[in-house]
């Protein structure tokens, strides 16, 4: 390949991983995968000079891109994605677009317009008005929010066995799962052991599979926090929605609500519900195709 042929960059900065490919034509060039150890989105200088550390290390020497699309995790205002961008393009001198690494669903299912969602170890939705412009609903931390994915159902499911012990009831598969993850002795020490957490949203969310496992077991409260789960997600479909957002096409993803059939189908019957005209469909590609696409668009 010449040099003045024209390619296209995209990368996935995901919570955990990273994942960049450069195509020329229909041909990929690079597929890399590393770590995000070190992105740090709330500082553009910095997440510019990790952008352009992370492209010269995957790219062989000469290329270089003539069109990068980076959807970023953590990157939740458009003035913050706006200023990764400008630092972007002054480090490497091409047409560059930086977005939330959810908004990169909608592309990477081949569709121009949409809801993409995710669920994982948190949650979030996103779209675009018919101006163009992004709203983002949900992603507020498991403190505060993140209600579906893996941090607040963990969250949640403390919630529940909590008041049921102060109901007086036996610790059911629910509680002894939790009691179990977190290694406490009972029902009352759950409280000291969440708060404990110096990583809320990964250490909470690691323990998600109990509550599924609980459900599977029998849990009348496991079942339940996963049903309020699946219509937490549908109502951040339903925010965006009353916001102008096309919501015909749902795109989702994530390692909690893909993972978790129990999950999706409280979702999916949920959204039929409040919104039934909307089509959910799971991703079948890596996100990065989306960031390709969105590449590809600005040559």
């Amino acid at each position: 390949m010449q040099d003045s042929t024209p390619y296209a960059v995209g990368i996935d900065v995901g919570g955990t991983k990273t994942h960049l490919r450069a195509v020329a034509g229909g041909a990929d060039v690079v597929d890399h995968v590393r770590s995000s150890t070190g992105w740090r989105p709330h500082d553009p200088e910095a997440a510019a000079d990790w952008l352009a550390g992370l492209i010269a290390d995957a790219l062989p020497s000469p290329l270089r891109p003539s069109a990068l699309a980076v959807g970023g995790h953590a990157c939740e205002t458009p003035r913050q994605c706006a200023g990764i961008r400008a630092a972007l393009q002054e480090r490497l001198g091409v047409h560059a677009l930086v977005v939330g690494d959810a908004e990169l669903l909608v592309p990477a299912a081949g569709l121009d317009k949409g809801v993409g969602l995710v669920a994982g170890t948190g949650s979030v939705a996103v779209g675009r008005l018919p101006d163009g412009g992004p709203v983002q609903v949900g992603g507020w931390g498991a403190v505060l929010g993140d209600e579906g994915g893996a941090a607040g159902l963990v969250r949640e499911a403390a919630r529940a066995v909590w008041a049921a012990h102060d109901r007086g009831e036996e610790p059911d598969a629910l509680a002894a799962g939790l009691i179990t993850a977190f290694e406490v002795a009972e029902v009352p020490a759950l409280g000291a052991a969440l708060e404990a957490a110096r990583d809320v949203s990964a250490e909470w969310g690691r323990h998600s599979p109990v509550v599924f496992a609980a459900a599977e077991a029998g849990s009348p409260l496991a079942r339940a926090v996963i049903a309020e789960g699946g219509r937490a997600l549908a109502a951040l479909v339903v925010r965006l929605a009353r916001r102008g957002i096309a919501v015909d096409d749902v795109v989702v993803a994530g390692g909690t609500v893909l993972a978790q059939s129990a999950l999706y189908e409280a979702f999916t019957s949920a959204l039929a519900e409040v919104l039934p005209g909307a089509r959910p469909q799971p991703l079948r590609v890596p996100p990065v195709e989306g960031a390709v696409a969105l590449a590809r668009s600005l040559l």
